[in-house]
């Protein structure tokens, strides 16, 4: 798979690009990621990519030009890309957009920054729109680096474990179940004791439980999108008691 990121602070990317799964697979070959810096097809002598707006208003808006110089410059370095913008106004990101766009080889993301970007590269130089979140960020970056990050892991090899993108959260619209590691006990708090057990099929039907709870308990809109078995109703009840146990025991503050 190929990224193409267009942005005006390009720096910001070497790090993100460099570490844990992304550069791993980009070290291997798995994926590819270029970034371009639109003030570089600017075509004035001070390379400027924003402008006032018209109409007046406060801030500035990114100047049409320089990116659909950018974006016609790399048309044909590559197979036939899905050119997306990162806006507030896009589709909300999420695993099933992953999934979808992990199928493309190659993409285009540009970021926006300031008050936005010109109307017309939204609507007539973009295929899609996508949104990280309700709240507000100074630039688009930081959501192609998210984006990015959540599409090579479904790379497949990208990951060591080949299972490890089918369990993630949101692989499916429930949370993940709680996770445990050594030490067994901790400043008095002990691993749960099914998870000791050495029972594969307990320990899945805990998991089950405690993964519904945590959904329907932290993300209620997603859990009214299950279709729950009678298997699952049984586990979620299972999981509910043991929540109300220990919380009538009471848990120490520890800070």
């Amino acid at each position: 798979m190929i990224f193409e990121i267009l942005t005006i602070f390009p720096a910001m990317f070497a790090s993100p690009l460099e570490d844990s799964i992304v550069g791993k697979a980009r070290e291997r070959g798995l994926v590819r990621v270029r970034v371009h810096n639109i003030r570089d097809f600017a075509a004035d002598k001070h390379q400027m990519t924003d402008d006032r707006p018209f109409g007046g208003g406060e801030g500035m808006v990114m100047k049409p030009e320089p990116i659909v110089a950018a974006l016609r410059a790399i048309k044909d370095d590559g197979p036939p890309a899905r050119t997306i913008l990162l806006s507030p106004q896009g589709r909300l990101f999420n695993q099933e957009i992953a999934r979808e766009l992990s199928l493309l080889s190659r993409i285009v993301l540009i970021c926006g920054r300031y008050e936005g970007v010109d109307e017309r590269v939204a609507e007539h130089y973009s295929d899609d729109q996508l949104s990280i979140g309700d709240y507000v960020l100074t630039g688009g970056e930081l959501g192609a680096m998210i984006v990015v990050d959540a599409l090579t892991r479904l790379v497949p090899g990208a990951l060591g474990n080949v299972g490890s993108a089918l369990a993630d959260s949101f692989s499916e619209p429930v949370l993940e179940h709680p996770q445990y590691t050594r030490p067994q006990t901790f400043e008095g708090l002990a691993v749960p004791d099914v998870l000791l057990s050495g029972n594969h099929e307990m320990i899945r039907r805990w998991r089950r439980g405690q993964a519904l709870l945590r959904t329907s308990m932290r993300r209620p809109d997603l859990f009214s999108r299950l279709d729950l078995s009678s298997e699952d109703l049984s586990l979620l009840e299972a999981a509910r008691e043991e929540f109300r146990r220990t919380e009538k025991n009471g848990c120490p503050d520890r800070l």
